[in-house]
């Protein structure tokens, strides 16, 4: 899939949290909340600055992020379920 996102926007998939707590209990479906976190499939150039010049992103195809629950604009691309948002709408980058 070829998806270029523009200035400072990254395309994320969202990661399916578990489908049982720690204690053992499943959760159905309708019960599920939206995940909150994904993997960075493609990012922009960057944030184009009042000065005319590109400020990089901080985050780069790959990481896991963390974000709020209703941020960015869900799209569907080749049957995949992705998700499209600023950079500014990331809270945290998963380190491992």
């Amino acid at each position: 899939m070829k998806l270029r996102p523009l200035n400072d926007r990254v395309v994320i998939k969202r990661i399916e949290e578990e489908e049982r707590t720690a204690g053992g209990i499943i959760i159905p479906d309708t019960a599920k909340e939206k995940p909150i976190q994904g993997e960075v499939i493609a990012v922009g150039n960057g944030k184009l600055l009042e000065d005319g010049t590109r400020r990089p992103l901080d985050v780069k195809a790959g990481d896991r992020v963390l974000f709020s629950k209703y941020a960015g604009t869900d799209v569907k691309v080749e049957g995949e379920d992705l998700l499209i948002m600023r950079e500014d709408d990331i809270l945290a980058i998963i380190e491992k």
